[in-house]
């Protein structure tokens, strides 16, 4: 296992391990079966699932297309809001626990490829609209 990511999510998660074997990242290996959206890379070593009712709604209706932010633009935004996420998960005592469950391993020094940026960037955005979250980098859409 080489990265982990975790979102916690209305008691549901987002978990993340890696997988073995190698190969290249296909994107049709991404899936989205309700409100489950898959995404793997077996040449990187992990897999992204995000379990949240609404999400592949918002996907597919609200978030910009893929395609419409850089991968540049994806990452810059996911290097501030990860460490911004993670710092509401260690404290429970201000921040409620039951939406900050579990921490998000992300290594901005690591090439996810734009499919992972996408779908995390536009997650950050479907959790601030949904519980009325705000982060100190703008999310928009």
């Amino acid at each position: 296992m080489k990265n982990l990511f975790y979102i916690g999510l209305l008691a549901l998660f987002i978990y993340s391990c890696g997988s073995s074997g190698g190969g290249k990242f296909n994107e049709k290996t991404a899936e989205a079966t309700n409100d489950t959206v898959r995404i793997a890379n077996d040449s990187l070593e992990y897999e992204i699932i995000i379990i949240e009712p609404g999400f592949n709604l918002f996907i597919n209706s609200t978030a910009r297309q893929r395609g419409f932010y850089s991968q540049n633009y994806l990452e810059n935004k996911n290097k501030f809001l990860v460490p911004e996420y993670n710092q509401r998960v260690r404290q429970p005592m201000i921040f409620n626990p039951n939406l900050y469950l579990n921490e998000i391993n992300y290594d901005p020094n690591i090439d996810y490829g734009y499919e992972v940026n996408y779908l995390l960037y536009n997650y950050f955005v479907f959790f601030s609209r949904h519980y009325n979250q705000r982060f100190s980098v703008p999310t928009r859409i």
